[in-house]
């Protein structure tokens, strides 16, 4: 999935290159990019989609320029995850009846890939083996409330390995106290967004929960792999529900199994995400891709368009971000606020530093 704004990393992600096309590292890779690396090694680039929103395709063909172009899936508008979801599956389900498949964002951050591989190789032959929906969930390392949460019981299905728990309830994002309790309890894992299924159990998921999505998109099922299959989309796709897969399937769904992983695990999804993973000075400052001076300053972190300087007096815990004529600064407990403050913006400048 390749679709997003990234408007919590604004202004660095911007609406006409938003964060999963970006090198946030310095290593000359993208995230999108740094996606792709890591399942070459157990799935071929053939098999792999990317769904994404339309103007981004001539980005994906130029960073994976191996990446069949057929395999390139355009929404012509957001949707939210379900629909980006199905859409997929019934591309797949055009081209074979039995397919085991893994759905993982574009723009998260791996620092294990080994175990990775290991995990999704194992999940895969679950859902092979099982009619089951499952998710990976992340042991938390903090009460972080940029999350969702999944709720697990201590009983297994019969004949499956005690890694593979069933799930008792999802969470939303909670607030600090909640989340707070949620890490205490030991019950909990973050919900990594990532899953794995088998075409046919996601399909029969999606016609039983979600069937007014089901009937838009199935109105002609024999446009998928057509030439006609991206007209097509362009019609019926903005008649979808904007609806996420968690809420629409995974919290109703009666065969949906978790399986607890720890391959250090970030979504990335704000700039204090970026800040925990970055090296840091004596003072706990990060500066990331540009020059930066401290002065009785702590727990900052700035970046900034290349060759230029920020020099910083005073501040604490504090976000210095410029690119393409956009400074923000903000406090990092505030940083739930920005996608607020990017709508704000549009609304005030007409679109100008979207």
């Amino acid at each position: 999935m390749a679709g997003g704004i990234g408007s919590r990393f604004w202004p660095f992600s911007r609406n006409n290159r938003p964060k999963q096309f970006l090198d946030f590292f310095g290593t000359g890779r993208s995230l999108l990019q740094m996606t792709v690396d890591r399942f070459r090694h157990l799935i071929p680039v053939e098999n792999m989609l990317v769904v994404t929103n339309l103007s981004y395709r001539d980005t994906i063909l130029s960073q994976i320029p191996d990446l069949p172009a057929e395999n390139i899936l355009c929404e012509p508008c957001r949707r939210n995850t379900a629909p980006c979801i199905a859409y997929a599956m019934l591309h797949i389900a055009a081209k074979t009846d039995n397919a085991n498949i893994v759905i993982a964002a574009s723009d998260h951050l791996i620092t294990d890939e080994q175990e990775f591989m290991r995990v999704i190789a194992y999940g895969l032959d679950y859902v092979a083996a099982h009619d089951a929906l499952l998710t990976i969930g992340m042991r938390p390392t903090r009460p972080e409330t940029g999350y969702g949460y999944i709720q697990v019981t201590n009983n297994t299905r019969k004949g499956t390995k005690p890694k593979v728990l069933s799930v008792k309830t999802f969470t939303e994002k909670p607030n600090r106290e909640l989340a707070e309790v949620f890490v205490r309890s030991g019950e909990f894992l973050w919900n990594s967004g990532m899953f794995l299924w088998n075409l046919n159990a996601i399909i029969k998921a999606l016609h039983l929960h979600l069937p007014e999505l089901m009937t838009v998109l199935e109105q002609d099922s024999t446009k998928y792999t057509s030439a006609a299959e991206q007209d097509y989309i362009q019609q019926v796709f903005p008649l979808c529900p904007n609806i996420s897969i968690d809420y629409g399937v995974m919290e109703k769904a009666s065969n949906v199994m978790v399986m607890p992983a720890d391959f250090g695990w970030s979504d990335l999804g704000t700039w204090g995400s970026l800040y925990e993973l970055s090296p840091k000075d004596a003072e706990g400052n990060v500066a990331i891709h540009s020059n930066a001076a401290f002065y009785e300053a702590h727990g900052n972190i700035v970046t900034l368009e290349s060759g230029k300087l920020a020099v910083i007096e005073g501040l604490e815990d504090y976000i210095v971000a410029e690119n393409e004529g956009v400074l923000l600064v903000c406090r990092k407990q505030s940083e739930q606020q920005i996608r607020q403050m990017v709508n704000d913006m549009k609304v005030k400048y007409n679109g100008k530093y979207e």
